[in-house]
């Protein structure tokens, strides 16, 4: 529901590394016998790096413009003919992204390059997830390999009591908090030793090919490409995400202990003991990633009640569709942001059509790099599509601050930003908004004792997130630099999730098996980092705006809403896009250049101190 697409999105996006959804990109180029003693290529110069940047950006602006077009008319109107179109033109796109990263490859090391020259290389550099080499057919056997990993994964089937489940369902049924801890561990099993274990070879087979194409292009291996996309060396951006970690840790490990003992209070200690790890089919998601789904097994008695019901509270003002979508973009109207165009509401799509398929998932665009916004949503008169319409807003907001950027700059600070803007206006969706707006009456301002089961109903989502957010990427990065070998991918993905997330398998595993690729960002090659920095910076974001605005109370009920001071702060950090390194745009908004995990422990910290009494006397820890 918070997938972004953008004006340079279906390439650009992708280019920075920043999509959040990623295609997978080879190259391959043609083999020519060479003749037997080549001349020395001449070198290089400042002048063609230059000139080759400017045709590149301009061959890009004008595909994404119609790469976005086309893209719109499938998502919004599903048949045969626009499936066709969208695939056309996104395998232009895929060609276009693979020539420019080699050709940026050649031009990277010159000496003299001016900073916007050389950071657009890099851009451009970076763009590949898997690159393949320019060995005869290695591009060939990548595409092969990658596209059956994810068709592997589509077609995957779990059993639930020994009937065929596909994996939609399965995930929902996870979820489902009446099925028997007997039903949750086959589902679990099943859906891993069906889905990953026959992967495994593929997998180590598609690693060595992309290593030797991260080679070429300069880099150490696949997981070191993929961490250069951050204005540091890749090692110092995995230090920085360990830093962050350890800042929230505590946090998740009172959460840990506190779900830990009420699932043992539920299913008692032959199940669930009331120490050591947590059995990961347990926690109401097939990766235990997040947790909300058994939030009625572990929140306290009375303790989520609100006095209040946002969907209650939209019936009751009568607002429709349209008149969400209205207030949504009056928050940003109160902070100085112009107007959404006229054209935003004749072209957005607000409500799923009666005549044509759609894809109702909640998407912001802008397809013409200027000032065509649209959001794609079929909402639901409910809270949870109000709170949805505020953060597809952010990324429209987003993206009108950095129109008038160079094509290759029409994006996010980094991968992590364009989602935790969306989040952190998500965030501001409180009792003292909904007072400021008119549809709470102050009189009905929930006291500070209902805010435990709101607190806690987001801890565990947003917080549970976090171990398994930082830790797909670093069991890739262990596989791409080969201190995990195919011989260890299970055993390796076994230990890490018992070290970072204090899960354990409700089954033994197999050293021959591959549970890794029973989750689809790992056979689909999609970079994981991103989404837990969007976890960490949306609390940052949201304590600067608050900080801004004069606000004194606790974190979690601030509202910025109508500070003008905070929307031009705002504006100007939206409005660099990714012309600068990150911590230039983090510093031009919060004052800071250090991405830092306090303001999410500052938010939580009621329900930190809650959990701490709960927990008293119980041991910590796995």
């Amino acid at each position: 529901m918070k997938m972004l697409a953008s004006t340079v999105s279906m390439l650009a996006l992708a280019l920075a590394g920043c999509a959040t959804t990623t295609d997978v990109m080879v190259a391959e180029t043609s083999v020519i016998a060479a003749p037997e003693a080549p001349p020395a290529a001449p070198a290089l110069t400042v002048a063609q790096a230059d000139a080759f940047i400017a045709a590149a950006e301009k061959d890009l602006f004008d595909y994404s413009v119609q790469s976005s077009l086309v893209n719109w008319d499938n998502a919004t109107n599903i048949t045969d003919a626009t499936d066709a179109a969208a695939a056309k033109i996104n395998a232009i796109g895929t060609e276009k992204t693979v020539k420019y990263a080699i050709e940026a490859a050649k031009y990277a090391q010159i000496e003299g390059l001016s900073y916007d020259t050389k950071r657009k290389l890099d851009i451009l550099r970076n763009g590949i997830v898997l690159p393949a080499p320019t060995k005869p057919g290695a591009a060939t056997e990548l595409n092969n390999i990658a596209t059956k990993l994810q068709s592997d994964y589509g077609k995957g089937k779990g059993t639930l009591n020994g009937k065929p489940i596909n994996g939609s369902d399965i995930e929902a049924e996870m979820g489902n908090i009446k099925r028997t801890p007997r039903e949750l561990a086959e589902m679990w099993t099943s859906w891993h030793d069906n889905v990953g274990a026959p992967m495994k070879n593929d997998y180590a087979r598609m690693v060595g090919i992309a290593n030797a194409g991260s080679k070429e292009l300069g880099f150490a291996d696949t997981g070191a490409m993929w961490r250069s996309g951050y204005d540091m060396p890749p090692e110092a951006f995995a230090a920085e995400t360990e830093r962050l970690w350890q800042e929230v840790k505590p946090l998740y490990m009172a959460l840990h202990t506190y779900t830990r003992t009420q699932l043992n209070k539920k299913y008692g200690k032959g199940v669930q003991p009331a120490t050591g790890p947590i059995r990961a089919d347990l926690l109401g998601n097939m990766w235990a990633q997040e947790w909300g789904n058994i939030y009625p097994l572990v929140a306290p008695k009375g303790a989520g009640d609100l006095g209040f019901d946002v969907t209650d509270l939209l019936a009751a003002k009568k607002y429709d569709e349209l008149k969400m979508v209205k207030t949504g973009e009056g928050f940003f109207s109160s902070l100085g942001f112009a107007p959404l165009p006229q054209t935003f509401y004749e072209r957005s799509m607000f409500l799923k059509p009666k005549d044509r398929e759609v894809v109702c998932h909640a998407s912001a665009w802008d397809l013409d790099n200027k000032d065509d916004v649209r959001i794609k949503m079929c909402i639901k008169r409910n809270g949870d599509d109000f709170t949805t319409i505020h953060h597809e807003l952010g990324h429209n907001y987003y993206q009108r601050a950095y129109k008038n950027q160079p094509t290759l700059y029409l994006n996010g600070a980094n991968d992590g930003f364009h989602e935790a803007i969306g989040d952190a206006v998500a965030l501001s969706i409180t009792p003292e908004y909904l007072v400021q707006i008119g549809m709470l009456p102050r009189s009905r301002v929930p006291s500070a004792d209902k805010d435990i089961g709101l607190l806690l109903r987001q801890a565990m989502d947003k917080v549970a997130f976090l171990p398994f957010g930082l830790l797909v990427d670093r069991y890739r990065w262990g596989i791409f630099d080969g201190t995990i070998a195919p011989a260890d991918y299970n055993n390796a993905w076994t230990r890490m999730r018992l070290d970072y997330q204090g899960i354990t398998p409700p089954t033994a595993r197999s050293a021959d098996g591959f549970d890794a690729g029973a989750k689809f960002h790992i056979p689909g090659n999609t970079p994981y980092t991103r989404y837990f920095l969007a976890r960490v910076l949306q609390f940052q974001f949201y304590k600067a705006a608050c900080d801004a605005a004069g606000w004194k109370g606790p974190l979690h009920r601030c509202s910025f809403y109508g500070n003008k001071d905070v929307g031009a702060k705002l504006n100007a950090m939206l409005e660099m896009g990714a012309s600068k390194p990150w911590p230039d745009a983090l510093e031009a908004f919060t004052g800071t250049r250090q991405m830092s995990g306090t303001a999410m422990v500052e938010y939580f910290a009621p329900l930190k101190a809650w959990l701490d009494k709960q927990n008293a006397g119980k041991t910590q820890g796995w």
